[in-house]
């Protein structure tokens, strides 16, 4: 495979991580740490993830235990998450916070599901957007051959069917953890 084909896989691998990343805070109607993946509260006059300054647990399959390693940050934990806007309330119980997830309903599963498509065709879109830019680069180059040139150009298609492929794949095992009751 040409290098430049290979860097096109690279950054859409990347595109792809991050789309997992993106998934991972959707809610599936089951707790998980993952909820709280990019929630950063106030510690001490700067931002910084809860998972950083607490631990977070699962004690049963519709709950989360969040125990700050510093009793102090409490307050500034449950006030971060309230501001993350992710449809749970935490429950300050002094020197821990418990929160529980509610059963999804259908028509919440649904638009959960609209979300996910949503950030998925955004991420189909930045792929599409790595292939064009590697794409122009070739066909701007005069170093390539005629031959060469399509061949790096059939490399990067294969690259990049691939990578929507990958997306789909992830998108469809969410859907299907989503809309499980």
């Amino acid at each position: 495979m040409d290098a430049i084909a290979l860097e096109a896989k690279e950054n859409m691998g990347k595109t792809i991580k991050n789309f997992e990343f993106e998934l991972l805070k959707l809610r599936t109607g089951r707790a998980s740490p993952a909820m709280l993946t990019g929630i950063q509260c106030e510690y001490y006059g700067d931002k910084i993830d809860i998972a950083s300054i607490s631990s977070v647990s699962c004690p049963e399959p519709r709950q989360l235990l969040i125990k700050p390693y510093d009793k102090g940050d409490v307050k500034a934990i449950v006030t971060a998450i309230h501001a993350a806007n992710i449809g749970v309330n935490p429950i300050n119980e002094g020197d821990q916070i418990r929160i529980t997830i509610a059963p999804l309903t259908e028509e919440t599963r649904r638009e959960l599901v609209k979300r996910g498509k949503a950030i998925a065709e955004e991420s189909k879109i930045a792929i599409r957007n790595i292939r064009r830019e590697f794409v122009d680069l070739v066909k701007e180059s005069d170093e390539y051959t005629e031959d060469l040139e399509h061949q790096i150009l059939d490399e990067i298609q294969d690259v990049t069917d691939e990578a929507v492929k990958q997306i789909d794949e992830l998108f469809k095992k969410k859907e299907s953890e989503i809309m499980t009751v």
